[in-house]
């Protein structure tokens, strides 16, 4: 049965994601998503999407390497944010807080069981829109841009882990987030773990890295308004030479319409249509599917392919031959 504490965290609040080509990353993410640049700092551009409330939701950091860097999450209240941070410091997880930044207040910083950096915060700022990104709708946070993919709001991150079973069992357990589907293997390990802050279906989700490596990243997830703008967005992919990986498909977990590309910077991005399903009921029992119900494919059937637990950022040793070797069936 869920408690009040299992509605202590609100929502993903802002990924640093790491890139090798800044510039074209840039434009990917700008240009391409449709996302407005609201602040610069140092190697850091700070970005959103034009129905988010928060001042940011993408600080893109060039780096001579890619992958995730620090993962916020937003709290309901000062309350909860004590009490998360009390959960994780008996963890021995935690690093302590750091100062206000651009865009949300004090934060406490800490790590998955896996290595990924994350941290919690409930201080946030607002986004206000200038003269320019004034919306008709008082009720929506910006204009709506009205070109490129049309990217809404972030909606949840994909982590790979080398252990989903202990990653899962941390958010389950110390971040109190409620499980709703998973993926268990014929030898009983987890393949995959999908868990929920309050009505989405899902906010975050842990990947089996089949190359055994330790705090990668799988992807992130845009939502747009409708599958049809996912439809689109393989067109403006493809006339863009943004190299598409998987779909536009349906998947049989969480039922998500989603379309998966790489980023110039090797970043796998995903345009999903997850709010079509809610969870309503707040003590939904977690759906297991087996290995050999996974191996059915997607909803209508087409395989898993098979990059989607070797290709991770950042990239390890021969990455490439590693990814053709998928394909090729050979791992």
């Amino acid at each position: 049965m869920a408690t009040s504490d299992n509605f202590d965290l609100a929502h993903l609040g802002a990924i640093e994601l790491h890139t090798p080509k800044f510039e074209e990353s840039l434009h990917f993410f700008r240009d391409i998503c449709a996302m407005r640049e609201v602040a610069r700092v140092g190697d850091s551009a700070y970005l959103r999407c034009w129905d988010e409330y928060q001042r940011y939701t993408l600080k893109l950091t060039a780096s001579d390497t890619n992958g995730v860097g620090r993962t916020l999450f937003r709290t309901t209240s000062r309350e909860a944010l004590e009490r998360r941070v009390a959960a994780i410091e008996a963890t021995g997880l935690g690093h302590g807080w750091r100062d206000p930044e651009v865009g949300v207040g004090p934060s406490y910083e800490f790590e998955d069981p896996d290595g990924h950096l994350m941290a919690l915060h409930y201080e946030t700022e607002l986004y206000v829109p200038d003269d320019e990104d004034r919306p008709a709708l008082k009720n929506q946070a910006s204009a709506y841009p009205g070109r490129g993919i049309n990217a809404r709001r972030m909606d949840h991150i994909n982590y790979l882990a080398s252990d989903v079973t202990a990653a899962g069992e941390f958010w389950a357990d110390v971040m109190r987030a409620r499980e709703s589907e998973r993926v268990r293997q014929d030898d009983g390990r987890f393949a995959a773990r999908w868990f929920r802050f309050h009505q989405k279906s899902y906010d975050v989700v842990y990947s089996a890295d089949w190359t055994g490596a330790r705090g990668r990243f799988h992807h992130f997830a845009f939502a747009p308004d409708s599958r049809e703008d996912i439809l689109k967005a393989a067109d403006i992919c493809l006339e863009n030479g943004i190299h598409i990986e998987y779909g536009p498909y349906k998947h049989a977990i969480n039922q998500t319409f989603f379309l998966y590309v790489w980023e110039p910077g090797g970043n796998r991005i995903e345009f999903a249509n997850a709010q079509a399903r809610l969870l309503l009921d707040p003590d939904w029992p977690v759906v297991e599917w087996s290995q050999a119900e996974r191996a059915k494919g997607q909803a209508w059937g087409m395989k898993t392919v098979a990059t989607f637990h070797t290709h991770g950022t950042p990239y390890v040793e021969n990455q490439e031959e590693i990814d053709r070797e998928a394909l090729a069936g050979s791992r």
